[in-house]
C-alpha cells in the first residue's frame, strides 16, 4: 500500500486503489460468490444487531416492523467468510492481515482483527444511506470494499456513493480488483442499484476493546 493511499485516507476519510487483487484471485472470488448465489446459500442481509425474538413478550409486531424497515434500507444478500472455506478466501484474508499490520504500523490504530462477507446485489438491489459503526459497539474502525465485477460499465449503475462533508457526493464504480477504504464511524455512504449482478467483498478492521 503506497504512502499516498494512506495519506489520502487520513486527510479525506477515504481512499481507493484501482488494482488491489490480482486478476486470478478476483476471478476465483467472483466465481465463489456467484456459486453461493446459484446454490441459494446466501442470506438476506440485516441492519444493526440481530437478537432472538421473545415471542412470550408479545414482540411479534416489533419484529415485523423491523423486517419491513430493513427491506427499505437494503436488499443485498451476504455470506460471511471463515478461514479454510476455500483457497481463494484464505488468500484474500492473508492479504487483509498484511493490510491490517500496515495500517497499525502507519497509523497506530490498534486494529485487532478483520471480519468480511461476500455481498451479492441482484439487479435493482441497493443499500440506503448509512454508517458502518454500530451504536452499541465502536470496534469497527476502517471499512473495506473490494469489487469482483469484470467489464463493469458506468451506465450499469451500482456505484458506491460516498457523502463527503461540504462536497458533492462521490460515486465510485464497482470495477473488478479495486478496493475502497473509509472511516467506519463517520463516512455516510450508500450503494446505488445496478442493472446487472454486482459482486463484492465487504469487510471491517476492528480495534481492540
Amino acid at each position: 500500500m503506497s504512502a499516498g493511499f494512506i495519506t489520502h485516507l487520513v486527510e479525506y476519510g477515504w481512499a481507493r486503489q484501482a488494482i488491489f487483487l490480482d486478476a486470478d484471485l478476483t476471478l476465483a472470488l467472483a466465481a465463489e460468490c456467484q456459486g453461493l448465489n446459484d446454490q441459494n446459500l446466501l442470506r438476506i442481509a440485516k441492519t444493526g444487531r440481530v437478537t432472538k425474538p421473545d415471542m412470550q413478550m408479545g414482540l411479534q409486531p416489533k419484529i415485523q416492523n423491523q423486517a419491513k424497515t430493513e427491506a427499505q434500507l437494503r436488499s443485498d444478500q451476504i455470506s460471511w467468510l471463515s478461514i479454510g472455506q476455500s483457497l481463494a478466501c484464505d488468500q484474500y484474508l492473508l492479504l487483509m492481515e498484511s493490510l491490517r499490520q500496515q495500517l497499525n504500523r502507519d497509523l497506530f490504530l490498534g486494529l485487532d482483527d478483520y471480519e468480511s462477507h461476500f455481498a451479492f446485489y441482484a439487479p435493482g438491489a441497493f443499500y440506503a444511506q448509512h454508517r458502518d459503526r454500530f451504536q452499541d459497539d465502536d470496534r469497527r474502525t476502517i471499512s473495506v470494499v473490494i469489487y469482483l465485477n469484470q467489464d463493469w460499465q458506468t451506465e450499469q449503475g451500482g456505484a458506491l456513493r460516498l457523502h463527503l462533508n461540504d462536497s458533492k457526493p462521490l460515486d465510485i464504480a464497482p470495477e473488478a480488483s479495486s478496493m475502497v477504504l473509509f472511516l467506519s464511524a463517520t463516512m455516510l455512504h450508500e450503494v446505488l442499484p445496478a442493472t446487472r449482478d454486482r459482486l463484492s467483498l465487504a469487510g471491517w478492521f476492528r480495534r481492540r476493546l
